[in-house]
């Protein structure tokens, strides 16, 4: 018995803002060509580096939004849910990916020390400055949805991540122009692969969170027992569960013991009513379904397994 059976996939929380993420995506990939050109002109490692962390970007985002695409399709006998979980799919793509280029970034980096090559520092630092800004502009495209999904988060701290890169870039361009320390190119490198494990770790970690239906962020399982417990006619609740389909859509499934008298119609109808706007409202959990149970049946259950 429950209240909420509407089990259409709608928007998702990365389908709202896909818009931002076409926006950032074009950004990203005319700076990546940029960046491409000016590594291979440079001869800078570390420029190479930025270009190919903010590819893996481009690539996250493309990936996001082909998951959002996916997502919106509608569910069927065999999929109940649709194609939501497609977005989790994505980010877990999109934090491997990150893992793989900072594996390859701190790879060459390795190969380059005690033979760093001449490196046009002019070109570099351009580079490297063009790509500073257009991050910019994309964390701000960004900002405002990057709470509301895995994936538009997961293009946000990439895009933040792009940054600080740009500017280790920059360093070592202004570093190598004053010293003509070579080897200022091969560490910036080294620093941006070590600034991308990180935020593909949290990353995963939460889409690993949402893979093994853990309570969203924030939801405290006994506080929504104790909501629960409030409303009039409810005697006890168990089998509770709480877990999280795709950003933006929390389910909650719960058994809840009420008095043997509320479970008439009229009753019945109020109790749910009560549930599911207590749980939407406090929880912002719109997907609720309860089973209600008569206390005389719990108390003949327990009597069975005493």
């Amino acid at each position: 018995m429950g209240h909420d059976h509407n089990h259409a996939p709608g928007i998702t929380a990365t389908g709202k803002h896909r818009r931002r993420l076409i926006a950032v995506l074009a950004i990203t990939m005319a700076v990546v060509l940029i960046q491409v050109a000016g590594a291979a002109l440079s001869g800078s490692l570390a420029l190479l580096a930025d270009a190919g962390h903010m590819l893996s970007d481009a690539a996250g985002v493309f990936i996001a939004l082909l998951a959002a695409w996916i997502a919106s399709r509608p569910a069927s006998d065999l999929r109940t849910y649709g194609y939501q979980r497609a977005e989790v799919l994505a980010a877990l793509a999109n934090a491997l990916i990150l893992v793989a280029i900072a594996v390859v970034i701190f790879t060459e980096a390795i190969r380059r020390i005690g033979a760093a090559p001449e490196v046009q520092t002019d070109i570099m630092l351009y580079a490297a400055i063009l790509g500073a800004a257009a991050n910019l502009v994309s964390l701000l495209i960004l900002r405002g949805a990057q709470k509301e999904s895995l994936n538009v988060r997961g293009a946000y701290l990439e895009v933040l991540g792009d940054l600080l890169g740009s500017m280790a870039v920059i360093a070592a361009a202004v570093v190598i122009m004053l010293t003509g320390f070579l080897a200022a190119d091969t560490i910036a490198s080294v620093l941006i692969a070590i600034m991308i494990l990180p935020r593909a770790w949290h990353l995963l970690r939460d889409v690993v969170d949402v893979l093994l239906e853990a309570a969203p962020k924030g939801v405290e399982v006994q506080m929504i027992r104790e909501h629960i417990l409030s409303v009039a006619g409810v005697v006890a609740v168990h089998d509770i569960h709480i877990w999280t389909i795709t950003s933006g859509v929390p389910v909650f499934s719960a058994h809840v013991v009420v008095e043997d008298g509320v479970l008439s119609a009229r009753g019945a109808d109020q109790v749910l009513d009560k549930l599911t706007t207590c749980l939407g409202s406090h929880f912002d959990t719109e997907h609720c379904t309860f089973q209600l149970e008569p206390a005389s049946h719990s108390e003949h259950e327990s009597h069975q397994h005493a």
